[in-house]
């Protein structure tokens, strides 16, 4: 499918992107979206030019414009204005970094009194699982993708 996006703003040339969508594309879209988001993520917040204002309510209290020395002037951002965006990218970065990762729930699953040769219902119950340690997981993942919804008319460079 083509898609003609608009025009290059320096010689007015059609921009047009082909894009192709297999149906396993939106199989598992969150996936394959994470797939392309991770590696633009990485590279604006390599090379961001500045910062859209985040509200305390999004950062730990650490980061918080409460947390900065008084500024100067009213107009001036405070010394955490920066930083809160890094987290809140961080945060987008990692969140898709799990979403793409097809492991990323093992580390909470110890499967090492399982009894291969037991029936399944033996085995599945010879798993232990860390619950608070993977809910707190998917609560992170869901803060990241939270985050970039919020933020997502911001991501510009």
């Amino acid at each position: 499918m083509k898609v003609d996006i608009g025009h290059y703003p320096e010689n007015d040339m059609p921009r047009v992107i082909d894009i192709a969508i297999d149906s396993y594309d939106t199989w598992s879209m969150d996936h394959t979206l994470a797939l392309i988001i991770v590696p633009m993520l990485k590279q604006l917040k390599a090379t961001k030019h500045g910062a859209p204002l985040v509200d305390d309510e999004y950062v730990p209290e650490h980061l918080r414009s409460t947390a900065a020395p008084p500024k100067e002037n009213e107009w001036d951002t405070d010394d955490n204005h920066f930083k809160r965006w890094d987290y809140v990218l961080d945060e987008m970065i990692w969140a898709m970094e799990q979403i793409v990762a097809h492991d990323n729930e093992a580390q909470f699953y110890d499967m090492s009194e399982v009894n291969e040769e037991a029936d399944i219902n033996e085995q599945i119950d010879a798993i232990k699982c860390d619950r608070p340690a993977l809910d707190a997981h998917h609560k992170r993942i869901a803060n990241g993708t939270k985050l970039f919804g919020i933020f997502f008319s911001s991501l510009w460079d």
